[in-house]
This record gives C-alpha cells, structure tokens and sequence, in this order.
C-alpha cells in the first residue's frame, strides 16, 4: 500500500528542438551577475557556446565562466567554484552540459556561502543547506543523470578515494531546464550509450524495492520498454529525433522523483559503482552495467517474485512451466543481451577493477538498507569478484 508522502518539483521544463528561444525568458526573471559553468570545451566547437554567450549578452548579463568541470567533479574543484561564484557575487548560475556538469553547479550553489567544508558538511556528514542558495538552471546536452530535475549532486575525492552522492531538497532542483534532443547527437558513442544505461539503472534502483504492487511499478515497466526500444534504434542512428527524444524526456523522469513515491529504493548498484569511479575514474554510466548483472543475480533469490515480474513485463518472457527464479533469470539473461547489443562495459575488470582494489572499493560503498538485502561489505566484495 501506499504510505504517506509529498511530491513537489518545482523544475521548469522547456523541451524541443527549438527550447533555447526559451532561455532569455527564464534569464531575466533572475539577477546580472551569471556564473556560466561548463566542461572541457565541447560546446564551443558545437556552437552551443556562441548561441549562449549571444543570449547572455541579449539579456544584459555580467558572466563570470567557470570551465573545466571533469564527468567526476571532484571536492577540489568544487571549492575552486564556490570561490569564484562568492569573490563575483553571483546572482544565478547557468550549467550548460550534461549530469557532471549541472551536479558541480548544483554543490557550488550551496557552497559559496557555506561556513564550512562543504565536502565534510554536504557529502560526508550530509546535513541540511543552511547558508545563501544561489539559484541554477541548465542547458543540457547529455542524457542520463536526471540531473536537470532533481537535487542530486555526486562528487569525487580523490585524496579520500571517495565519492559520495547528496540529494538536495527542492530549493536546489534547477529552476529551469532547456532539454533540446538535438544537443545530445553530437557526443560520442561511449558517452551516449553509458547514459542509456545510467538511465535504465535510475529505474530499477527504485523498482526493485518494496514489496507492494504499486502505481510506480507500472510507470517504471513503461519507461523501461520504452527506453530499451528507443536505445536499440539510437545505437544504430544516433540522429534519429525520435528515439533521442524519447530518451531524453525517459531519463527525466526516471529521477525526477516522481516514481521513488511509494518506493523504499535500493541504489546498492550506485553505490558500489561510484566507490569504483573513485578509485577508477571510470565513466559513471559503464561502472553501473559493469556490477549490474552480478548484483541482480545475488539478490535475485531474495525478491524472485519481482524478478519474475520483471522478466515477463519489461523482457516478455513467457514463464509456462518455469519457477519464479528461473524466470527471473531469463530476465536477467535478456538484460544482458540488451546491453552488449547497445555496448556498455559487462564486467568491471573493463573500467579498472582489479582484483587487489577489491576490498578498497568494497570498503568505500556505502551501505544502504531500501533494497531486498542489506549487503554487508564482504558481500559487495563477492559481487564485485563476480563481476570481474
């Protein structure tokens, strides 16, 4: 049944492929200072960079540039944007990239003015914001991490070999978001198809939680058919509209919150996968498949009648004469299939695990208890040796 909650997502959405006429709207309702925060570059040589600039400059706006934010952002950049967004006395902050990049801008709206670490405060004890917010929105170029709807931020230590997700209240969600599929076809195959995965991944965290037969249940079938038939079509025409589009508005709401309500949540595979990505550095999206199969499969006796849901309404398995679990498998067999055919990473030896990091990695998951088993650390490192 379904307990007591709240839902309220305050994110502006501007979809199409012609959403950036939006942006100088949602500009003016904010101050002049504009802190325009991005990675390595790959926007100025799409052109993205100029249209931005122009649009800015249409508005009246002073823009400070932050550049250079990492697919990892780590604590020490972090502080290096929050001084800059503090020193310029910011007004707004525009993050024009994928989920790293609106991620660092989300943590750097709550650190400039934070009178502590903002890496002790936020991503280690994981207290509450009580400092100045400075206000973001985005321009997103990147499917997967739902990040233009949510108040997730995930940031690396390298020094500590941690990274750690916080997921802010709704006065640090995007104010707006400018979602045009058009902006995504130029990446990279790698890329791409890591943010598929990383999307998928969102889903199942919350639907393999829970024992209940709830609303969210069938919205998360929906979205997963969806995306499995549209990343098959993406892979083999990366400039298919339809397909891209479809992806897009799938991983926004895959984490936009909505479909965790009536959910406990597991995210054991986001956990095990960032503790690798702090030791690797390893794409986000490829850690998550690498431990995926492992990690259903250990689980799976533990919750077979939801593996077997699963397996029959997201994969069309038929399940005459089968047990529950041997349905749940074919299920995961199918899964698998599916992801050598879009091409993400299948073992974690393919993004750096080795077998004398195992138990550092293991060390540095965090344990969470929303999933049908609470892993203990010598656990994750038998899934992580299975998934070798």
């Amino acid at each position: 049944m379904l307990g007591n909650f709240v839902y309220c997502n305050p994110t502006k959405l501007i979809f199409g492929p012609d959403a950036l006429e939006g942006l100088g709207e949602e500009l003016n309702k904010y101050g002049k200072r504009v802190m325009l925060i991005y990675g390595g570059g790959s926007i100025k040589k799409t052109g993205l960079y100029d249209k931005v600039i122009k649009t800015l400059a249409a508005c009246g706006k002073t823009v400070v540039e932050d550049a250079g934010v990492m697919p990892n952002p780590t604590s020490v950049k972090l502080d290096e944007g929050a001084k800059i967004a503090r020193e310029n006395s910011v007004d707004f902050i525009l993050a024009v990239g994928g989920g790293s990049v609106i991620d660092y801008a989300k943590a750097v709206s709550v650190s400039a003015y934070c009178e502590y670490d903002p890496w002790e405060k936020y991503f280690i004890r994981f207290e509450d914001v009580s400092c100045k917010i400075i206000p973001v929105g985005c321009v997103l170029t990147m499917v997967g991490t739902g990040s233009e709807m949510n108040g997730g931020s995930v940031i690396t230590n390298h020094e500590q070999k941690l990274k750690i997700g916080h997921v802010f209240g709704e006065n640090v969600f995007p104010k707006f978001a400018i979602l045009n599929p058009e902006l995504t076809f130029t990446l990279p195959k790698k890329q791409m198809v890591a943010g598929f995965f990383d999307i998928m991944s969102h889903i199942l965290e919350q639907y393999f939680s829970g024992s209940d037969d709830n609303t969210s249940d069938y919205i998360m079938e929906g979205l997963l058919r969806s995306l499995i038939h549209s990343a098959k079509i993406a892979v083999r025409n990366p400039l298919d509209y339809e397909a891209r589009s479809n992806i897009m508005w799938i991983a926004t709401w895959a984490l936009n919150t909505l479909v965790a309500k009536g959910k406990s949540t597991d995210w054991m595979v986001h956990m095990i996968g960032q503790a690798i990505g702090a030791y690797t550095d390893a794409t986000h999206g490829m850690t998550l498949s690498a431990v995926s199969l492992a990690y259903y499969r250990y689980i799976l006796p533990c919750a077979p009648e939801k593996f077997a849901r699963y397996a029959v309404n997201v994969w069309g398995v038929n399940p005459q004469g089968k047990s529950l679990e041997e349905v749940g498998e074919e299920g995961l067999r199918e899964m698998g299939r599916f992801m050598e055919e879009i091409g993400v990473a299948m073992h974690s030896s393919e993004v750096g695990v080795t077998e004398d990091i195992i138990p550092g990695i293991a060390k540095a998951t965090l344990i969470m208890d929303g999933g049908y088993k609470i892993l203990t650390t010598e656990e994750v490192e038998e899934i992580l040796r299975a998934s070798l």
